[in-house]
Order: structure tokens, then sequence, then C-alpha cells
């Protein structure tokens, strides 16, 4: 049996993002913890305008190529981590329109947060991410991995993680897997 697939999105659209690197860092922590086949999406790559379907994302009746891409991305996904910034006391605009695209993609799929920011470490962001994901039948994670002062640990393309930002998403990627595990099995009674 092949491992569930989990996307790590990097929400940063920024020139000059932390996002890129820690999204990096992650996705290779992803690889090394075993259960889950990983792909890293940046949604800098993946240019989404804002939301520009004529249609409502429930009806999947998409019109354009990068909606077509973004749906098959998170539809292939069992489960998703967000790599994402603070940016006035919450997420910034580009997750928002990526959530916002799609809606059954969504569904039953266990979501994880890697937040980063200054003293804050970017927790508001996934607390405002919480509500937005439930209102379109994904299942938060309760544990997620919080980065503060994310200025001082990247050099260039690198991220500098402490052992306690592993162990943290370590914790976060073992609730994933239980969760997927789960999710897996309501999605699979709902095809029949």
């Amino acid at each position: 049996m092949s491992k569930p697939r989990l996307t790590v999105v990097v929400c940063s659209t920024r020139p000059r993002r932390a996002g890129a690197p820690v999204g990096a860092w992650f996705a290779a922590l992803a690889q090394k913890h075993e259960a889950f086949d990983v792909d890293l999406v940046d949604l800098a790559d993946l240019s989404l305008p804002i939301l520009d379907e004529p249609e409502h994302p429930a009806l999947r009746e998409y019109q354009n190529d990068h909606t077509k891409r973004w749906s098959a991305i998170i539809d292939s996904s069992d489960s998703v981590v967000f790599v994402v910034p603070e940016y006035n006391h919450s997420f910034n605009a580009a997750t928002k329109n990526a959530i916002d695209y799609l809606y059954l993609e969504w569904r039953d799929k266990a979501v994880g947060f890697v937040s980063y920011g200054g003293v804050s470490a970017g927790t508001r962001a996934t607390q405002a991410l919480r509500p937005v994901l439930l209102a379109v039948k994904a299942i938060p994670a309760l544990e997620s991995v919080s980065i503060p002062h994310v200025s001082t640990l990247v050099d260039g393309d690198t991220f500098n993680a402490s052992d306690g930002l592993e162990k943290a998403a370590f914790v976060m990627l073992d609730e994933i897997d239980r969760r997927e595990r789960v999710l897996r099995q309501l999605r699979e009674g709902e095809r029949r």
C-alpha cells in the first residue's frame, strides 16, 4: 500500500520571504518522518489571481487552468500543511484566496500549520485559519509548529531550526498521520 500524500504549501508570495526556506525545511523533515509521500507546493509558483472563477467552487465547474491545477494538487492530497506567515495579527491574503478557490477538495482532510512571525510566532495566523478551514470541512490539527523571530533563523535559503522546533514538527506529523487514517475511511466511504 502506498503512503498517504502530504502536501506542504508555502503560503507567502512575497519576495525574499522566510516561507520558502521554512517550507523546504519542513518538507524535508516530513520525508524523514516516513509516514507520508511529501510534495512541496509554493503559492508564488501557482500565481493564483484573486478568485476569478464564475461558478461557486462547490460545483467544481472550473474554467481556468490555474484553478484546475490547484484543484488537482489538493484533490490528490490526503493531508495538507500550511507554512503560513502572520501579517497584521492574521494570515496573508494569498492563503485565503487559495482556500477559497476550492471547496470539495478540502473535505475530510487533516490540515497542519507551520506558522512564523515575530514575537507571536504566527500563532494568531493559525488561530484565524482554523474557522476558515472548518468552514470547508477540513480538520485542523491541534498541534502546530510556531516559529518566533523567524528572521533570525533564516540565512539565505537555509532555515536553521532548533531541536525544539523539530520535535514540535514530529509531534504534529504524528497527529496528522493518526487523523489522516481515520479521515481516509470517511473519504473512501463517500466515494462508494
